[in-house]
């Protein structure tokens, strides 16, 4: 259901999409590559996605709202409770989840796969739409090694179609996003044709600025770190915002800071080029870096973040 071929029969068609899955399943990547834009930010380590994220795809014959979600994993903590809260939540409120599994972690290690989706597949067999994304195939040399992980995927998810995709590559996004669009109902687009998101912008851009801080750090900090945008003052050519880094302890304040703030410089420069993008507009950051122990334990902090 391409725009070409949209027809007279259908006007419009609708729909939300939760991406569900594992940590580090690639289901930030898989969301941009399918809305064509950066909407989530994107890092190597587990726990990137705290929130969930929305995506828009719009065109004159369909909008598809993706809903990316946090990784399901074993729960340490409450920020681990509230990030698995989030991404069930998703199940029950979209038309159709797609589950994002990582092909090439499952080729060299087939015992992780039943582990990681046990209980996902438990809470799927009530939902009628579901679909399944094999990601990173383009990692995989040998493409017959996917066959066992394939028939393991089909007997958790018996009667689920199956896609072969790579969100790094775009390789099979064109079906899956054509399979999806089957999945969907006739109806009116919720959101303007030119909105990628449903998320504020302020929110968007701590978002970036932790993604840099995601990249530049090493070890545990990243995991301990939370971004907050204090004030958000936009005027006609320019966007003034405070920012807030939390970390949980001093060595980690230091490590964000770096040498005479050389690793904090690097980091908001980064993130300031990325915003100004996003804005179109002259970025200026006003950015501080406190230690506040136990903000990953404490319910009230994390709702004051929006997770």
């Amino acid at each position: 259901m391409t725009d070409e071929s949209c027809g007279h029969e259908i006007t419009h068609l609708f729909g939300v999409v939760a991406l569900v899955g594992p940590p580090n399943a690639g289901k930030s990547t898989l969301m941009n590559s399918l809305v064509g834009e950066k909407v989530a930010i994107v890092t190597p380590k587990a726990q990137t996605t705290r929130n969930r994220i929305s995506g828009i795809l719009s065109t004159e014959c369909y909008q598809v709202v993706f809903m990316d979600t946090p990784g399901i994993q074993k729960t340490r903590g409450k920020l681990g409770e509230h990030m698995n809260r989030s991404a069930m939540e998703s199940l029950h409120s979209a038309d159709l989840v797609l589950v994002v599994a990582d092909m090439d972690l499952y080729v060299r290690k087939p015992h992780f796969l039943k582990k990681d989706f046990q209980e996902l597949r438990n809470r799927l067999s009530a939902i009628p739409r579901v679909l399944i994304a094999a990601n990173k195939i383009d990692k995989i040399r040998d493409k017959k090694t996917m066959l066992p992980v394939w028939a393991e995927l089909g007997h958790l998810f018996p009667d689920r179609d199956i896609f072969p995709v790579s969100a790094a590559t775009k390789e099979g996004t064109y079906e899956l996003l054509e399979k999806i669009l089957g999945h969907l109902s006739p109806g009116p687009p919720l959101y303007p044709a030119d909105q990628l998101s449903t998320l504020p912008m302020r929110f968007m851009a701590s978002e970036i600025i932790r993604e840099k801080l995601f990249l530049a750090l090493r070890q545990e900090v990243p995991y301990g770190l939370a971004v907050e945008i204090e004030y958000w003052n936009e005027e006609v050519n320019m966007v003034r915002l405070g920012v807030l880094v939390y970390v949980l302890r001093d060595a980690h304040k230091a490590m964000v800071i770096g040498h005479r703030g050389s690793m904090l410089k690097k980091v908001c420069t980064l993130a300031r080029q990325e915003i100004e993008i996003m804005t179109g507009k002259k970025v200026f950051m006003e950015t501080f870096v406190k230690v506040r122990p136990g903000w990953n334990e404490s319910p009230g902090f994390l709702r004051s973040l929006g997770i």
